[in-house]
This record gives structure tokens, C-alpha cells and sequence, in this order.
């Protein structure tokens, strides 16, 4: 069998793939939760690992929580990780009128406003199970796609399939450490959703976050600025009734500040105020707090 051939076969499920994903992306809103409800709780036994990290995170940042309510609140993540899943594949595949009256979106006059005075757009925010959902949502309100930043998978398949199927959604995708093509898509005018609250042990500065020191990168205002990008924080949040609201604000008072520390501070102190209102659609199951300061043991186990 030639590389090529073999190739062929182990992408084989791309196909297949793509037509599942296009019928779930289809499902109501109500059968999509009530599947991913359904759907952690098959799974639960398999997340041990990504559960010890979200109970450890809980356990760190919401101190005043009785074992009890962090249980609950632990419970609900996961809930909310899983059905992430399934929003992603929404975000991805849905027809824009699946997607019509979805969600109720705030501050798209920031966004213009900067494409009228010639920047580009950097969408600030944090990470959360339907984020690249919610990019998608605020392309649709916009009349224009999203540009995303997206780590790669290291197999060669299930990335091709990742990208194709961000593709169909996004006017371009760019790799996570893909600097020059942040800047070019900037530059030239692009709306870019980013976020950099995940653990980096490069270009970064030790910041509070829920009052745990968290390695937090501090390039971001030095990017937009060589991007000439607004930067615009971007904030959305999952209703109970299944309906999405999107925020897009402002440039915060100030910043960036000049100091790169003092800046990653600022975005971390915002980020944990957004959180703190709807906890449980936080992205927990990532090891935020991996990364210590010098002398600090490791948090995770």
C-alpha cells in the first residue's frame, strides 16, 4: 500500500464525519442540550482525567464553596464541557438559518467603529465550551466571518478534518503560534476572536486569577498594536432557556497600560468578573495554574 493509499484510509471517516456533524448541527436547541446532557453522563467515566483538573480549579478558586456546591458546580461543567462539543459542531456546520434568532448580540458599533477608522478587530475574550459557537453567532450578526485562532492537532487526519470543518464556518484560521499570520490578517482589516488566559511558560508574567498566580501571556497589546487592531474585549454566556448572549465592549479605560504585567493583570481581573457570573461555562478542565512561579510545587495531580 502506497503512503498515499494509506493515508486515504485512515482519513476515511472525514466523509462520514461531516454528515453526522451536519445532522446534529440540524437537532433543535433543546434536543442539542438535552443530548449533551445525556451525553455526559455516558461519558462521565471516561473524563476522570479532565475532571481531576476541573475539581482541582474549583477547589483553588471557589475556596468559599462547601463540598457540596462544588460538586454541583464541578457536575455542571462538565455538563457544559460536553455539550460544548456539540456547539462546536453547531457553530461549524449549522445553516445560518438554524442559527437565526439564536442569540441576542451587544456592541457590534465597537466593531464597526474600528473597521471605519482602518483597524483590524481583536475580539478578546477567555475560553469557554461555545466559543467558536458564539465567533460564528457574531459573524452572522456582523454580515461578515470571524477569523479564529485554533491550536493544531498533532494527527494529520482528525486536523484536516478540524480545519476543513472551521473553514466552512470562519473566514480563515490561524495556528495558535502562528504570529506572522495574526498580524496579516489584522493589518488588513480582519475581525480576529483570540484569547490568551490559557497556561503559557513563555512571554508571560505570574498574574492573579481567582487570587492563584497564573502564567499569563503578555504579547497581546504589543500584537495589536504592530496589527494596528482595536482590541475589543468579547464576552457571551450560555441562558437557561438555551439562547446565547454576545458582548463585544470597548477598549478598557487605560489599557494597554504600557506595562506588559500590568496589562495581563488587568485582562485577568476582567476575565474573572465575566466568569464569576456563570462559573460552570468556564473552560475548567484546563490546567490554567500548570505553570508555577519558581519554587511553588505543582498543583495538579
Amino acid at each position: 500500500m502506497t503512503n498515499e493509499a494509506a493515508r486515504a484510509r485512515r482519513c476515511a471517516f472525514i466523509a462520514p464525519a461531516n454528515l453526522i456533524a451536519t445532522a446534529i448541527a440540524a437537532l433543535p436547541q433543546r434536543v442539542l442540550l438535552t443530548f449533551g446532557s445525556v451525553a455526559t453522563w455516558v461519558l462521565w467515566p471516561a473524563l476522570g482525567k479532565r475532571r481531576r483538573y476541573a475539581a482541582t480549579n474549583i477547589a483553588l478558586c471557589f475556596p468559599e464553596l462547601d463540598e457540596a456546591a462544588r460538586a454541583r458546580l464541578l457536575r455542571d461543567n462538565l455538563r457544559a464541557t460536553v455539550t460544548g462539543v456539540l456547539e462546536l459542531v453547531r457553530g461549524w456546520f449549522a445553516s445560518p438559518g438554524r442559527l437565526h434568532g439564536l442569540a441576542d448580540v451587544d456592541g457590534l458599533e465597537h466593531v464597526r467603529a474600528a473597521r471605519e477608522r482602518g483597524q483590524g478587530v481583536l475580539l478578546f475574550g477567555g475560553h469557554f465550551p461555545h466559543s467558536e459557537l458564539c465567533a460564528r453567532l457574531l459573524g452572522e450578526a456582523l454580515g461578515e466571518r470571524v477569523t479564529i485562532v485554533a491550536r493544531h492537532n498533532n494527527d494529520a487526519c482528525i486536523e484536516r478534518w478540524l480545519d476543513g470543518a472551521r473553514r466552512r464556518a470562519f473566514a480563515d484560521v490561524i495556528g495558535k503560534k502562528d504570529v506572522r499570520g495574526l498580524l496579516r490578517a489584522l493589518s488588513r482589516g480582519g475581525i480576529v476572536a483570540y484569547s490568551a488566559d490559557q497556561d503559557f511558560n513563555y512571554q508571560n508574567a505570574f498574574v492573579p486569577f481567582f487570587g492563584i498566580q497564573a502564567a499569563t501571556l503578555v504579547a497581546t497589546p504589543d500584537l495589536a498594536r504592530r496589527g494596528n487592531a482595536a482590541v475589543l474585549p468579547f464576552w457571551f454566556h450560555r441562558d437557561a432557556d438555551g439562547r446565547y448572549k454576545l458582548r463585544v465592549e470597548p477598549t478598557w479605560d487605560g489599557w494597554p497600560s504600557g506595562d506588559p504585567a500590568q496589562d495581563a493583570a488587568r485582562y485577568m481581573a476582567e476575565l474573572e468578573a465575566v466568569v464569576r457570573q456563570h462559573p460552570e461555562q468556564y473552560l475548567w478542565v484546563h490546567r490554567r495554574f500548570k505553570t508555577r512561579p519558581p519554587g511553588e510545587p505543582g498543583l495538579y495531580r
